[in-house]
């Protein structure tokens, strides 16, 4: 007998769940995304914060290369035009607690590139690997009960049709319709939860000036300890020689859209690094701004019931404020769940497969939701939580630890490990991580970004600010 999979969503989730399923025994997989995709690494509409800086962790590339064995797909990526950043040296961070020094060793690294290459070379990567059929459609809504998903109903012009599956997986992103299908099966109560700073972020594309193609990536972070809204910027290279420069403010502190505006905000963080930087440098597009930045959680895993048949992965079950750079890796997190639990046996159709792999991704985002969470909730103008007592218990710790890896490789160490989600917050309270926080930086504090003498003439050469 034929197995369908039915995926909603050509992202980065959906396309690597296609590939699960493929692998996995399904006879047909069909992806269904409302977007006309593109031939190449191009924007797409339904991905409205698909302009702005993306980091893809290190947790989250291991993830995907497990997902998509012996594709090379982290080569792909670097030889499309990506870089990889060892975040120990290939980086220039001012934190909340000070300049984070660089060190000549070993430690995570993060690829940067467009989000759309990212896709790309994911979605070309699957559909080599194995068949995927991928489709243009709106899909309006679930068919079956309360007790087992028997497919989707798909918009169209003479009216909606059906396609059955024996599984469908909801990968629709930031504005899935998730909770609105499952009433329409009769299971209400979904618990929401969404924590908005009211981030905005502002994007432009420059070309690299000839002399600043190693230039480190360079992010001026924000401060959630000073009562104040947060401020950020990042230099981040890209593919095709360009540089991807996003500023990022969340409610009273919204960077503008205008090109003179954009620079001003740049210039006027605790440090003009990024303003110096781009203001010699050409610049290839508009500010283009985004304000789909909340975090927002569905919390599918504590549903009593659940219907056999369906799954939800990616930004459907978890979305996060983009800032923290989390959202992609999480999403792999989710596919490897899925791969996993259809490696024990059982196929599409096996009992309590849609909830074990919800709980299972549920579980899987919980680190980058609490790191995301833990942090706006500090923000003023924040909607939707406020810090617990146990909230500033954790807060006052990370900010020891931080304040000695501005100076210490062990406690920089274990914050690169946390926050490139190779291993679980819990790293952070290792030992050997909590003797680092405690001795405090056995060097003092930078009170300049830790340049390079070539690096440091770079950005005088592009200087035109005279900061």
């Amino acid at each position: 007998m034929s197995r369908r999979a039915v995926v909603i969503g050509a992202g980065l989730a959906g396309m690597l769940a296609a590939a699960v399923l493929s692998r996995a025994g399904a006879d047909e997989v069909i992806v269904l995304d409302r977007d006309a995709l593109p031939d190449g690494p191009e924007h797409r509409r339904g991905l409205p914060q698909g302009r702005h800086a993306h980091l893809l962790m290190a947790g989250g590339m291991d993830a995907m290369e497990e997902l998509l064995p012996g594709a090379g797909l982290r080569a792909r990526l670097l030889a499309a035009g990506a870089h990889e950043i060892p975040l120990s040296s290939g980086m220039l961070a001012l934190t909340s607690e000070g300049w984070l020094r660089r060190w000549r060793r070993e430690g995570p690294a993060m690829v940067t590139c467009s989000r759309a290459l990212v896709d790309w070379v994911v979605r070309t990567t699957v559909r080599e690997q194995v068949p995927v059929e991928v489709r243009k459609a709106a899909v309006v809504g679930l068919t079956g009960s309360a007790g087992r998903v028997r497919g989707v109903r798909i918009a169209a012009p003479g009216g909606d049709t059906d396609l059955e599956a024996d599984l469908v997986v909801d990968a629709s992103g930031r504005g899935t319709r998730v909770v609105s299908w499952l009433d329409g099966l009769g299971l209400t109560g979904v618990e929401e939860r969404a924590v908005d700073s009211g981030l905005v972020n502002a994007s432009r594309v420059y070309r690299v000036p000839k002399g600043a193609e190693r230039f480190p990536l360079t992010v001026v972070q924000a401060n959630p300890y000073v009562s104040r809204p947060a401020r950020s910027a990042m230099v981040m290279p890209i593919e095709g020689g360009r540089w991807l420069v996003s500023c990022g403010g969340s409610r009273g502190g919204e960077p503008p859209a205008d090109p003179a505006g954009f620079l001003r905000y740049a210039l006027d963080l605790p440090d003009p690094i990024v303003g110096r930087l781009i203001s010699g440098a050409e610049p290839l597009t508009d500010v283009h701004l985004s304000r789909s930045t909340s975090n927002v959680r569905r919390y599918l895993e504590r549903m009593p019931r659940w219907p056999e048949g369906f799954v939800v992965l990616g930004d459907a079950l978890a979305t996060f404020n983009p800032a923290y750079g989390h959202g992609m890796s999480v999403a792999a997190f989710g596919a490897r769940v899925l791969s996993r639990e259809l490696g024990r046996g059982g196929g599409l159709g096996a009992p309590g497969l849609g909830r074990r792999v919800v709980r299972g991704a549920a579980r899987a985002a919980d680190p980058a939701w609490s790191l995301a969470v833990g942090q706006d909730v500090l923000y003023p103008g924040v909607r939707g939580g406020r810090p617990t007592a146990a909230d500033r218990v954790v807060t006052a710790y990370t900010r020891r630890l931080m304040r000695a890896a501005t100076g210490s490789y062990a406690a920089a160490s274990a914050v690169w490990d946390v926050t490139s989600l190779r291993t679980a917050p819990t790293r952070a309270f290792r030992p050997s991580a909590m003797l680092a926080a405690l001795a405090g930086s056995p060097l003092p504090p930078s009170v300049e970004p830790p340049l390079t003498p070539g690096e440091r003439e770079v950005l005088r050469r592009l200087d035109r600010t005279g900061a």
